[in-house]
């Protein structure tokens, strides 16, 4: 079935849908057999080397798994895609493919704790050259591009800060340096955001998080450019980071409902975050969809919608952000978000649980910040419960 030229909501449900089904199962079905079999040689080693379609073993492609794929390559109108078990190892996976000792990476200071970690201390190890710019510097950003580099590797907005950075622009610098570049796309979703559309080569995704949108399965994706995203996904059958079928499926059925999710939560994200902006005991809210927010206009541009993540520092130390999550009633405090539930912690606890204090210090993450992901609940409620949790401090 074209999907190509359905909406982003049709797309969710129906695209992946159908080749698979058996019997005429209106579900695609769960595939959890590791090996698949062959009465005829010379087909399977047709399937077996690319020369046709088909599965052979589970770490390399899967039915279920498939599905998903296809879901995420017509959503974010990529080329071609591929699975991981979990989003980090779709971000480690895409950086070892294309980095290797000698070679140069460009990327922002603020990108998610992982993300962090691998630049800050994996990469160098590999005698990897990093170099970490002011996010919402472009003219640094570009300058040390046009320096050269190998990738450039962008995360827009940020986790937890909720920077944005000109897709378009740094990919255009990017390509006159001959420069792969690789977008994490978690926070806004392919129903917000299609950096591919804006130029980047590859989009990345913790489908962990919105994607499956109710917290109970965990996978990464890949997508973009074929022959770009062929070599990640031999890096990764070697590798072994593969998705398994059950977990793909679980985020395959909740992408179904993607734009309904992501539709309500942009509504009620906008929503509390004006309220925040405007309360007393509030120091800061980072969210792009406020005017007053620095990357609006960029964000403007490229976005379709703000997202369902919101940051917002309370005036007043450590001490007063325990007090206030622990008075909050409609959220759960746990490190993840995109979730149908309300999720709600500090970085120490969430995305940069992996750095030290000193390490959030440097990448401008305050103690006081307190990252919130909204989830589908009447937005009221959720404005009544910060409005008496406030109110107790």
């Amino acid at each position: 079935m074209d999907l190509s030229k359905s909406k982003k909501g049709t797309a969710a449900v129906w695209a992946g849908e159908g080749d698979l089904n058996t019997k005429g199962a209106a579900t695609s079905p769960i595939v959890n057999s590791v090996a698949f079999s062959y009465h005829d040689l010379d087909e399977w080693h047709d399937v077996s080397t690319g020369k046709a379609s088909g599965f052979i073993y589970s770490r390399n492609t899967n039915p279920t798994v498939a599905v998903l794929e296809e879901k995420i390559r017509v959503l974010e109108s990529a080329e071609a895609a591929t699975a991981f078990s979990t989003g980090m190892a779709a971000i480690s996976n895409t950086l070892f493919t294309f980095l290797t000792a000698g070679k140069r990476v460009v990327s922002i200071k603020d990108t998610y704790g992982g993300a962090s970690k691998l630049f800050l201390d994996f990469l160098p190890h590999y005698d990897i050259n990093v170099k970490l710019c002011d996010t919402t510097d472009h003219e640094q950003i570009e300058s040390e591009i046009a320096k050269g580099c190998d990738l450039v590797y962008l995360e827009t907005p940020t986790n937890p800060t909720l920077k944005v950075v000109d897709i378009k622009r740094l990919s255009a610098a990017a390509k006159k340096a001959g420069a792969i570049v690789a977008v994490d796309n978690t926070f806004a979703t392919p129903i917000n955001q299609n950096p591919l559309q804006l130029g980047a080569d590859l989009v990345i995704h913790s489908a962990t998080k919105f994607l499956c949108g109710h917290s109970d399965a965990m996978g990464g994706l890949v997508a973009g450019k074929k022959e770009l995203v062929q070599k990640v996904f031999h890096f990764r059958e070697i590798n072994g980071a593969s998705l398994q079928a059950d977990p793909a499926y679980m985020i395959a059925r909740g992408m179904k409902t993607l734009e309904l999710r992501i539709e309500r939560q942009n509504a009620s994200a906008l929503k509390i975050a004006s309220y925040l902006k405007g309360h007393r005991k509030v120091k800061d809210v980072f969210y792009p969809g406020l005017e007053t927010h620095t990357g609006y206009d960029i964000a403007k541009q490229q976005m379709r919608g703000f997202g369902g993540i919101m940051s917002f520092a309370l005036d007043g130390s450590y001490d007063l952000v325990k007090k206030f999550l622990t008075n909050l009633k409609l959220v759960h405090l746990a490190a993840s978000l995109g979730s149908v539930s309300t999720l709600a912690g500090p970085p120490r606890t969430t995305s940069h649980v992996e750095l030290t204090e000193e390490q959030r210090k440097l990448l401008g993450i305050p103690e006081s910040l307190i990252r919130y992901s909204v989830g589908i609940e009447n937005v009221d409620d959720l404005l009544q419960d910060l409005d008496e949790a406030l109110g107790l401090l």
